[in-house]
Protein backbone atom coordinates (compact mmCIF):
# COMPACT_ATOMS: atom_id res chain seq x y z
CA UNK A 1 0.00 0.00 0.00
CA UNK A 2 1.03 3.34 -1.09
CA UNK A 3 0.61 5.89 2.07
CA UNK A 4 0.52 8.73 -0.49
CA UNK A 5 -2.23 7.00 -2.49
CA UNK A 6 -4.71 6.04 -0.14
CA UNK A 7 -4.97 6.88 3.61
CA UNK A 8 -5.80 3.86 5.84
CA UNK A 9 -8.31 4.70 9.12
CA UNK A 10 -8.36 2.65 11.67
CA UNK A 11 -11.35 2.59 14.09
CA UNK A 12 -11.44 1.38 17.65
CA UNK A 13 -14.96 0.51 18.35
CA UNK A 14 -17.70 -0.22 15.96
CA UNK A 15 -21.02 0.86 17.85
CA UNK A 16 -22.88 3.99 16.28
CA UNK A 17 -19.66 7.22 17.06
CA UNK A 18 -17.33 4.56 14.41
CA UNK A 19 -20.27 3.27 12.47
CA UNK A 20 -20.83 7.30 11.89
CA UNK A 21 -17.42 8.04 11.24
CA UNK A 22 -16.47 5.05 8.78
CA UNK A 23 -19.98 6.11 6.80
CA UNK A 24 -18.73 9.94 7.28
CA UNK A 25 -15.31 8.37 5.45
CA UNK A 26 -16.29 6.45 2.65
CA UNK A 27 -19.45 8.03 1.55
CA UNK A 28 -17.26 11.19 0.22
CA UNK A 29 -17.15 10.35 -3.80
CA UNK A 30 -13.26 11.37 -4.12
CA UNK A 31 -11.95 9.79 -0.51
CA UNK A 32 -8.94 8.12 -0.79
CA UNK A 33 -9.42 6.62 2.70
CA UNK A 34 -9.23 2.66 3.67
CA UNK A 35 -10.86 1.85 6.95
CA UNK A 36 -10.85 -0.90 9.12
CA UNK A 37 -13.53 -1.45 11.88
CA UNK A 38 -12.41 -3.14 14.95
CA UNK A 39 -15.16 -4.36 17.35
CA UNK A 40 -15.51 -6.81 19.91
CA UNK A 41 -19.72 -7.42 20.08
CA UNK A 42 -20.55 -10.04 17.12
CA UNK A 43 -22.75 -6.73 15.80
CA UNK A 44 -21.47 -3.36 14.64
CA UNK A 45 -23.37 -0.17 14.63
CA UNK A 46 -24.72 -1.08 18.30
CA UNK A 47 -22.38 -0.95 21.48
CA UNK A 48 -24.16 -0.29 24.83
CA UNK A 49 -26.76 2.28 23.52
CA UNK A 50 -28.62 0.12 20.97
CA UNK A 51 -27.28 -3.79 21.25
CA UNK A 52 -30.50 -4.15 24.11
CA UNK A 53 -33.35 -6.82 23.02
CA UNK A 54 -36.00 -5.33 24.65
CA UNK A 55 -38.43 -4.06 22.90
CA UNK A 56 -39.42 -1.59 25.94
CA UNK A 57 -35.89 -0.19 25.83
CA UNK A 58 -36.90 3.08 23.98
CA UNK A 59 -34.68 5.84 22.18
CA UNK A 60 -35.09 8.78 24.52
CA UNK A 61 -34.73 11.31 21.37
CA UNK A 62 -37.57 11.66 18.85
CA UNK A 63 -37.31 10.43 15.53
CA UNK A 64 -37.43 13.39 14.03
CA UNK A 65 -34.09 14.19 15.22
CA UNK A 66 -31.99 11.17 15.55
CA UNK A 67 -30.84 11.21 11.80
CA UNK A 68 -26.98 9.62 11.50
CA UNK A 69 -26.16 12.73 8.83
CA UNK A 70 -26.04 16.32 9.52
CA UNK A 71 -27.08 17.18 5.95
CA UNK A 72 -30.27 15.11 5.55
CA UNK A 73 -32.48 15.77 9.21
CA UNK A 74 -35.04 13.32 7.81
CA UNK A 75 -32.98 10.34 6.63
CA UNK A 76 -33.64 8.06 9.57
CA UNK A 77 -37.82 8.88 9.40
CA UNK A 78 -37.34 7.55 5.62
CA UNK A 79 -35.76 4.67 6.61
CA UNK A 80 -38.00 4.17 9.43
CA UNK A 81 -40.47 4.75 7.04
CA UNK A 82 -39.70 2.19 4.72
CA UNK A 83 -39.24 0.04 7.45
CA UNK A 84 -41.14 -3.42 7.21
CA UNK A 85 -43.14 -2.15 11.03
CA UNK A 86 -42.03 0.84 10.33
CA UNK A 87 -45.36 2.85 10.52
CA UNK A 88 -46.66 0.44 12.91
CA UNK A 89 -44.13 1.64 15.57
CA UNK A 90 -43.36 5.31 14.39
CA UNK A 91 -47.11 6.74 13.20
CA UNK A 92 -45.52 10.30 12.77
CA UNK A 93 -41.72 12.02 13.72
CA UNK A 94 -42.24 12.69 17.46
CA UNK A 95 -42.36 8.77 18.25
CA UNK A 96 -39.68 7.05 20.25
CA UNK A 97 -38.74 3.41 18.75
CA UNK A 98 -37.06 0.76 20.64
CA UNK A 99 -33.04 0.84 20.77
CA UNK A 100 -32.70 -2.28 18.97
CA UNK A 101 -34.74 -0.38 15.92
CA UNK A 102 -31.97 2.54 15.98
CA UNK A 103 -28.98 -0.04 15.84
CA UNK A 104 -30.12 -1.79 13.07
CA UNK A 105 -30.40 1.46 10.98
CA UNK A 106 -27.32 2.55 11.96
CA UNK A 107 -25.86 -0.69 10.66
CA UNK A 108 -27.05 -0.61 7.30
CA UNK A 109 -25.38 2.52 6.93
CA UNK A 110 -22.23 0.73 5.99
CA UNK A 111 -23.79 -2.11 5.09
CA UNK A 112 -23.40 -1.15 0.59
CA UNK A 113 -19.77 -0.75 1.40
CA UNK A 114 -19.71 -4.52 2.54
CA UNK A 115 -22.12 -5.54 -0.38
CA UNK A 116 -19.82 -4.20 -3.47
CA UNK A 117 -16.62 -5.17 -4.80
CA UNK A 118 -15.15 -1.48 -4.19
CA UNK A 119 -16.64 -1.03 -0.82
CA UNK A 120 -15.40 -4.56 0.78
CA UNK A 121 -12.09 -3.08 -0.67
CA UNK A 122 -11.97 0.09 1.39
CA UNK A 123 -14.01 -1.19 4.27
CA UNK A 124 -12.92 -4.19 6.64
CA UNK A 125 -14.25 -5.29 9.52
CA UNK A 126 -12.19 -6.93 12.27
CA UNK A 127 -13.80 -8.80 15.16
CA UNK A 128 -12.18 -8.74 18.08
CA UNK A 129 -11.08 -6.28 21.43
CA UNK A 130 -7.73 -4.13 20.81
CA UNK A 131 -5.78 -4.28 23.69
CA UNK A 132 -2.91 -1.63 23.01
CA UNK A 133 -2.37 1.47 20.40
CA UNK A 134 0.68 2.59 19.29
CA UNK A 135 2.20 5.27 17.54
CA UNK A 136 4.89 5.21 15.12
CA UNK A 137 7.45 7.54 12.84
CA UNK A 138 5.20 6.32 9.96
CA UNK A 139 2.18 4.88 11.45
CA UNK A 140 -0.08 3.56 13.86
CA UNK A 141 -0.11 0.05 15.36
CA UNK A 142 -2.84 -1.40 16.72
CA UNK A 143 -2.64 -5.05 18.40
CA UNK A 144 -5.93 -7.21 19.06
CA UNK A 145 -6.27 -10.12 21.92
CA UNK A 146 -5.66 -12.41 19.74
CA UNK A 147 -1.86 -11.64 19.18
CA UNK A 148 -2.97 -10.11 15.32
CA UNK A 149 -1.62 -6.19 14.54
CA UNK A 150 -3.32 -3.96 12.42
CA UNK A 151 -0.88 -1.27 10.62
CA UNK A 152 -2.05 2.48 9.98
CA UNK A 153 -1.74 5.84 8.94
CA UNK A 154 -4.29 7.19 11.88
CA UNK A 155 -6.41 5.76 14.62
CA UNK A 156 -9.41 7.07 15.75
CA UNK A 157 -10.70 5.87 19.31
CA UNK A 158 -14.58 5.52 19.50
CA UNK A 159 -14.95 3.30 22.25
CA UNK A 160 -17.79 4.97 23.48
CA UNK A 161 -19.23 4.56 27.01
CA UNK A 162 -16.83 2.85 29.93
CA UNK A 163 -19.73 0.83 31.89
CA UNK A 164 -18.71 0.23 35.64
CA UNK A 165 -17.99 -3.37 36.07
CA UNK A 166 -20.12 -5.48 38.90
CA UNK A 167 -18.16 -5.61 41.93
CA UNK A 168 -19.37 -9.04 43.51
CA UNK A 169 -21.54 -12.27 42.70
CA UNK A 170 -24.59 -10.74 43.69
CA UNK A 171 -24.26 -7.76 41.85
CA UNK A 172 -25.80 -7.46 38.14
CA UNK A 173 -25.30 -6.05 34.85
CA UNK A 174 -27.51 -3.57 33.98
CA UNK A 175 -26.78 -3.64 30.56
CA UNK A 176 -27.84 -7.77 30.34
CA UNK A 177 -30.68 -9.35 31.09
CA UNK A 178 -31.56 -9.12 34.96
CA UNK A 179 -30.65 -12.74 36.25
CA UNK A 180 -27.86 -13.35 38.98
CA UNK A 181 -27.29 -16.03 40.86
CA UNK A 182 -30.18 -16.70 43.79
CA UNK A 183 -32.07 -13.54 42.13
CA UNK A 184 -35.12 -14.63 43.02
CA UNK A 185 -38.60 -12.73 41.62
CA UNK A 186 -39.80 -11.57 45.16
CA UNK A 187 -36.63 -10.21 46.44
CA UNK A 188 -36.21 -6.90 47.19
CA UNK A 189 -33.48 -5.35 44.14
CA UNK A 190 -31.87 -2.21 44.80
CA UNK A 191 -30.31 0.34 42.39
CA UNK A 192 -27.83 2.71 42.43
CA UNK A 193 -28.54 5.50 40.24
CA UNK A 194 -32.16 7.34 39.63
CA UNK A 195 -31.27 8.30 35.74
CA UNK A 196 -32.62 6.59 32.24
CA UNK A 197 -30.54 3.58 32.93
CA UNK A 198 -32.69 2.74 36.02
CA UNK A 199 -35.56 3.70 34.39
CA UNK A 200 -34.70 0.59 31.23
CA UNK A 201 -33.67 -1.30 33.84
CA UNK A 202 -37.20 -1.26 35.67
CA UNK A 203 -38.89 -2.22 32.58
CA UNK A 204 -36.39 -5.22 32.28
CA UNK A 205 -37.40 -6.27 35.32
CA UNK A 206 -41.31 -5.72 34.99
CA UNK A 207 -40.75 -7.77 31.50
CA UNK A 208 -39.30 -10.28 32.83
CA UNK A 209 -42.25 -10.79 36.16
CA UNK A 210 -40.51 -9.37 38.59
CA UNK A 211 -42.79 -8.99 41.79
CA UNK A 212 -40.83 -8.13 44.60
CA UNK A 213 -39.98 -4.52 45.83
CA UNK A 214 -37.89 -2.00 43.84
CA UNK A 215 -35.71 0.43 45.50
CA UNK A 216 -33.49 3.31 43.33
CA UNK A 217 -31.49 5.83 45.06
CA UNK A 218 -29.15 8.01 44.10
CA UNK A 219 -27.97 10.88 46.23
CA UNK A 220 -31.09 13.40 45.21
CA UNK A 221 -33.12 10.95 44.10
CA UNK A 222 -33.84 12.90 40.93
CA UNK A 223 -35.22 10.89 38.35
CA UNK A 224 -35.05 11.91 34.25
CA UNK A 225 -37.92 13.89 33.01
CA UNK A 226 -40.52 12.84 30.52
CA UNK A 227 -40.48 14.65 26.59
CA UNK A 228 -43.65 16.64 25.84
CA UNK A 229 -44.61 17.98 22.00
CA UNK A 230 -42.86 21.02 22.65
CA UNK A 231 -41.10 22.94 19.70
CA UNK A 232 -37.74 24.40 20.73
CA UNK A 233 -38.33 28.27 20.96
CA UNK A 234 -36.12 30.71 19.30
CA UNK A 235 -32.84 32.16 21.22
CA UNK A 236 -30.70 33.72 19.16
CA UNK A 237 -26.53 33.73 19.57
CA UNK A 238 -26.26 36.62 20.15
CA UNK A 239 -28.42 37.09 23.66
CA UNK A 240 -26.10 34.42 25.21
CA UNK A 241 -23.50 35.08 27.87
CA UNK A 242 -20.98 33.38 26.56
CA UNK A 243 -17.93 32.71 28.32
CA UNK A 244 -19.74 34.70 31.49
CA UNK A 245 -19.40 32.70 35.20
CA UNK A 246 -21.64 29.75 36.06
CA UNK A 247 -23.59 31.99 37.84
CA UNK A 248 -24.55 34.68 35.41
CA UNK A 249 -25.01 31.87 32.80
CA UNK A 250 -27.66 29.89 35.61
CA UNK A 251 -29.62 33.36 36.42
CA UNK A 252 -29.89 34.30 32.58
CA UNK A 253 -31.27 30.66 32.01
CA UNK A 254 -33.31 30.81 34.38
CA UNK A 255 -35.04 34.27 33.70
CA UNK A 256 -34.73 32.76 30.08
CA UNK A 257 -36.92 30.10 31.29
CA UNK A 258 -39.48 31.98 33.52
CA UNK A 259 -40.33 34.53 30.69
CA UNK A 260 -40.86 31.96 28.14
CA UNK A 261 -43.35 30.04 30.52
CA UNK A 262 -45.05 33.47 31.76
CA UNK A 263 -45.85 33.53 27.77
CA UNK A 264 -47.31 30.18 27.54
CA UNK A 265 -44.24 28.34 26.80
CA UNK A 266 -42.91 25.18 28.28
CA UNK A 267 -39.29 25.28 29.71
CA UNK A 268 -38.38 22.26 27.47
CA UNK A 269 -38.11 24.72 25.13
CA UNK A 270 -35.73 26.65 26.31
CA UNK A 271 -33.59 23.81 27.16
CA UNK A 272 -33.64 22.52 23.35
CA UNK A 273 -33.26 25.71 22.39
CA UNK A 274 -29.81 26.01 23.88
CA UNK A 275 -28.89 22.97 22.32
CA UNK A 276 -27.36 24.13 19.36
CA UNK A 277 -24.79 25.96 21.09
CA UNK A 278 -24.09 23.74 23.92
CA UNK A 279 -20.39 23.21 22.93
CA UNK A 280 -19.29 26.64 22.64
CA UNK A 281 -21.13 27.38 26.44
CA UNK A 282 -18.87 24.60 27.88
CA UNK A 283 -15.90 25.50 25.92
CA UNK A 284 -16.05 29.22 27.15
CA UNK A 285 -17.03 28.39 30.48
CA UNK A 286 -14.95 29.75 33.13
CA UNK A 287 -12.87 26.42 34.59
CA UNK A 288 -14.09 27.35 38.13
CA UNK A 289 -17.32 27.26 36.92
CA UNK A 290 -17.11 24.11 35.14
CA UNK A 291 -16.08 21.93 38.37
CA UNK A 292 -18.85 23.96 39.96
CA UNK A 293 -21.60 22.71 37.54
CA UNK A 294 -20.01 19.07 37.58
CA UNK A 295 -20.73 19.31 41.47
CA UNK A 296 -23.68 20.95 42.04
CA UNK A 297 -25.60 21.34 39.08
CA UNK A 298 -24.67 18.73 36.72
CA UNK A 299 -27.40 16.21 37.94
CA UNK A 300 -30.50 18.58 37.53
CA UNK A 301 -29.68 19.70 34.44
CA UNK A 302 -29.07 15.57 33.67
CA UNK A 303 -32.94 15.14 34.39
CA UNK A 304 -33.96 18.03 32.24
CA UNK A 305 -32.26 17.29 29.56
CA UNK A 306 -31.89 14.13 29.01
CA UNK A 307 -35.62 12.89 28.84
CA UNK A 308 -37.76 9.89 28.98
CA UNK A 309 -40.01 8.31 26.08
CA UNK A 310 -43.84 9.79 27.13
CA UNK A 311 -44.18 5.98 27.43
CA UNK A 312 -41.60 4.88 29.61
CA UNK A 313 -42.10 8.11 31.78
CA UNK A 314 -46.07 6.68 32.18
CA UNK A 315 -44.80 2.98 33.36
CA UNK A 316 -42.27 4.51 35.52
CA UNK A 317 -45.05 6.58 37.24
CA UNK A 318 -47.28 3.59 37.22
CA UNK A 319 -44.67 1.33 39.34
CA UNK A 320 -44.54 3.78 41.77
CA UNK A 321 -47.84 4.44 42.06
CA UNK A 322 -48.61 0.99 42.61
CA UNK A 323 -46.00 0.93 45.42
CA UNK A 324 -43.84 -1.77 43.99
CA UNK A 325 -40.93 1.07 42.44
CA UNK A 326 -39.42 3.22 45.35
CA UNK A 327 -37.01 6.65 44.90
CA UNK A 328 -35.03 7.58 48.01
CA UNK A 329 -32.84 10.24 48.08
CA UNK A 330 -29.82 8.92 50.08
CA UNK A 331 -25.92 7.35 50.00
CA UNK A 332 -25.01 4.15 50.03
CA UNK A 333 -22.42 3.60 52.59
CA UNK A 334 -21.72 0.08 52.31
CA UNK A 335 -22.74 -3.27 50.84
CA UNK A 336 -22.03 -6.31 52.42
CA UNK A 337 -23.62 -10.28 53.02
CA UNK A 338 -23.34 -14.07 51.44
CA UNK A 339 -23.48 -15.18 47.93
CA UNK A 340 -27.50 -15.45 47.77
CA UNK A 341 -28.42 -11.97 49.45
CA UNK A 342 -27.37 -8.67 50.75
CA UNK A 343 -27.44 -6.44 53.24
CA UNK A 344 -27.48 -2.33 51.84
CA UNK A 345 -26.84 0.52 54.47
CA UNK A 346 -27.23 3.33 53.51
CA UNK A 347 -27.69 7.48 54.88
CA UNK A 348 -30.47 9.31 54.00
CA UNK A 349 -30.12 12.80 52.22
CA UNK A 350 -29.94 15.34 55.18
CA UNK A 351 -30.16 12.41 57.91
CA UNK A 352 -27.43 11.46 59.72
CA UNK A 353 -28.91 8.05 61.08
CA UNK A 354 -27.55 4.66 58.82
CA UNK A 355 -30.69 2.43 57.77
CA UNK A 356 -30.31 -1.15 56.67
CA UNK A 357 -31.98 -3.06 53.43
CA UNK A 358 -32.13 -6.48 52.97
CA UNK A 359 -31.77 -7.11 48.99
CA UNK A 360 -31.54 -9.97 46.90
CA UNK A 361 -29.81 -8.15 43.98
CA UNK A 362 -27.77 -4.81 43.66
CA UNK A 363 -27.72 -3.20 40.24
CA UNK A 364 -25.41 -0.55 39.27
CA UNK A 365 -26.97 2.01 37.28
CA UNK A 366 -24.93 5.33 38.20
CA UNK A 367 -23.84 5.57 34.69
CA UNK A 368 -20.18 5.53 33.15
CA UNK A 369 -17.25 5.63 34.60
CA UNK A 370 -16.11 8.94 34.93
CA UNK A 371 -12.50 8.82 35.45
CA UNK A 372 -10.96 8.15 32.19
CA UNK A 373 -7.87 6.73 34.24
CA UNK A 374 -10.19 4.41 36.25
CA UNK A 375 -11.09 2.40 32.90
CA UNK A 376 -11.06 -1.03 31.63
CA UNK A 377 -10.79 -0.85 28.08
CA UNK A 378 -7.12 -1.89 27.21
CA UNK A 379 -7.27 0.46 24.57
CA UNK A 380 -7.17 3.60 26.41
CA UNK A 381 -5.02 2.31 29.52
CA UNK A 382 -2.18 1.37 26.19
CA UNK A 383 -2.57 5.18 25.60
CA UNK A 384 -1.87 6.62 29.08
CA UNK A 385 0.98 4.24 29.82
CA UNK A 386 2.97 5.21 26.79
CA UNK A 387 2.19 8.76 27.57
CA UNK A 388 -0.07 9.52 24.57
CA UNK A 389 -3.47 11.09 25.87
CA UNK A 390 -3.57 12.37 29.40
CA UNK A 391 -6.83 13.10 31.23
CA UNK A 392 -8.14 16.91 31.25
CA UNK A 393 -8.21 18.86 34.54
CA UNK A 394 -11.85 18.03 35.68
CA UNK A 395 -10.72 14.12 34.78
CA UNK A 396 -14.48 13.52 33.26
CA UNK A 397 -12.48 12.18 29.87
CA UNK A 398 -9.18 12.76 27.85
CA UNK A 399 -8.05 15.88 26.96
CA UNK A 400 -8.63 16.70 23.25
CA UNK A 401 -8.32 19.31 20.52
CA UNK A 402 -11.28 21.15 18.73
CA UNK A 403 -10.72 18.76 16.48
CA UNK A 404 -11.04 15.69 18.33
CA UNK A 405 -6.87 15.14 18.11
CA UNK A 406 -5.86 13.29 21.20
CA UNK A 407 -3.46 15.25 23.11
CA UNK A 408 -0.46 14.04 24.60
CA UNK A 409 1.03 13.86 28.23
CA UNK A 410 3.87 16.48 27.28
CA UNK A 411 0.59 18.51 26.27
CA UNK A 412 1.08 17.66 22.31
CA UNK A 413 -2.13 17.28 20.01
CA UNK A 414 -1.45 14.09 17.99
CA UNK A 415 -1.40 13.85 14.37
CA UNK A 416 -2.29 10.41 13.75
CA UNK A 417 -4.62 9.48 17.18
CA UNK A 418 -8.18 10.75 17.25
CA UNK A 419 -10.99 9.88 19.91
CA UNK A 420 -14.73 10.76 19.16
CA UNK A 421 -18.06 10.18 20.95
CA UNK A 422 -18.05 10.23 24.71
CA UNK A 423 -14.35 9.77 25.50
CA UNK A 424 -13.91 13.21 23.93
CA UNK A 425 -16.73 14.90 27.18
CA UNK A 426 -14.35 17.19 28.15
CA UNK A 427 -13.85 19.46 25.61
CA UNK A 428 -17.52 19.32 24.23
CA UNK A 429 -19.47 18.10 27.04
CA UNK A 430 -22.59 17.24 24.90
CA UNK A 431 -21.50 14.58 23.37
CA UNK A 432 -23.17 11.40 24.04
CA UNK A 433 -26.36 11.49 21.63
CA UNK A 434 -26.23 10.85 18.05
CA UNK A 435 -27.59 15.01 17.04
CA UNK A 436 -24.20 15.97 18.52
CA UNK A 437 -21.78 13.14 17.34
CA UNK A 438 -23.21 13.18 13.76
CA UNK A 439 -22.25 16.49 13.10
CA UNK A 440 -18.10 15.44 15.32
CA UNK A 441 -18.23 12.53 12.76
CA UNK A 442 -18.82 14.75 9.51
CA UNK A 443 -16.43 17.25 10.91
CA UNK A 444 -13.65 14.67 11.79
CA UNK A 445 -14.28 12.80 8.28
CA UNK A 446 -13.48 15.93 6.58
CA UNK A 447 -10.58 16.60 7.77
CA UNK A 448 -8.73 13.04 8.10
CA UNK A 449 -10.09 12.63 3.79
CA UNK A 450 -8.69 16.02 3.06
CA UNK A 451 -5.49 15.88 5.06
CA UNK A 452 -1.88 15.83 3.47
CA UNK A 453 0.42 12.53 3.88
CA UNK A 454 1.98 12.85 7.52
CA UNK A 455 5.40 12.71 8.23
CA UNK A 456 6.22 13.62 11.31
CA UNK A 457 8.58 12.27 14.07
CA UNK A 458 6.65 9.92 16.69
CA UNK A 459 6.11 11.81 20.43
CA UNK A 460 8.26 10.15 22.74
CA UNK A 461 6.54 8.68 25.75
CA UNK A 462 7.74 9.44 29.36
CA UNK A 463 10.76 7.44 30.28
CA UNK A 464 8.50 5.38 33.14
CA UNK A 465 6.25 4.14 30.46
CA UNK A 466 8.38 1.42 28.65
CA UNK A 467 8.07 2.24 24.78
CA UNK A 468 5.90 -0.81 22.65
CA UNK A 469 8.12 -3.59 21.02
CA UNK A 470 5.74 -4.11 17.94
CA UNK A 471 5.83 -0.95 16.52
CA UNK A 472 6.07 -1.40 12.59
CA UNK A 473 6.94 1.45 9.99
CA UNK A 474 4.43 0.98 6.95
Amino acid sequence: MSRFSERHVIIVGGGASGVLLAYQLLQQAHSNVRVTLIEKRPEVGRGLAYHTGNADHLLNVRAANMSALPEDPDHFWRWLSSHEHGQQLCPDPFCFVPRRLYGDYIASLIAPFLAEDDGARRLTIIRGECVAVSEGASGVTVSLADGTRQLGDVAVLATGHDAAVPRSAWHADPWISPSVPGFSQDATVLILGTGLTMADYVLSLLRAGHRGPIVAMSRRGLMAKGHRRIAPCKISEDEIPFGAPGSTLLRWFRQRIAAHVADGGDWRGVIDAIRPFSHRLWHELPQSSKRSFLEHARAWWDVHRHRMAPEVEARIATAIADGQLRIAAAKLVKIDGGSVAGRAHYRRRGRSEIETLEVGAVIDCTGIVRDPRATANPAVRSLFDQGLARCDPLRIGIEVTADCAVVGADGTPSQRLFAIGPLTRAAFWEIIAIPDIRSQCAALANRLVQAQPIEVPPREAPALAAAPDHQVAI
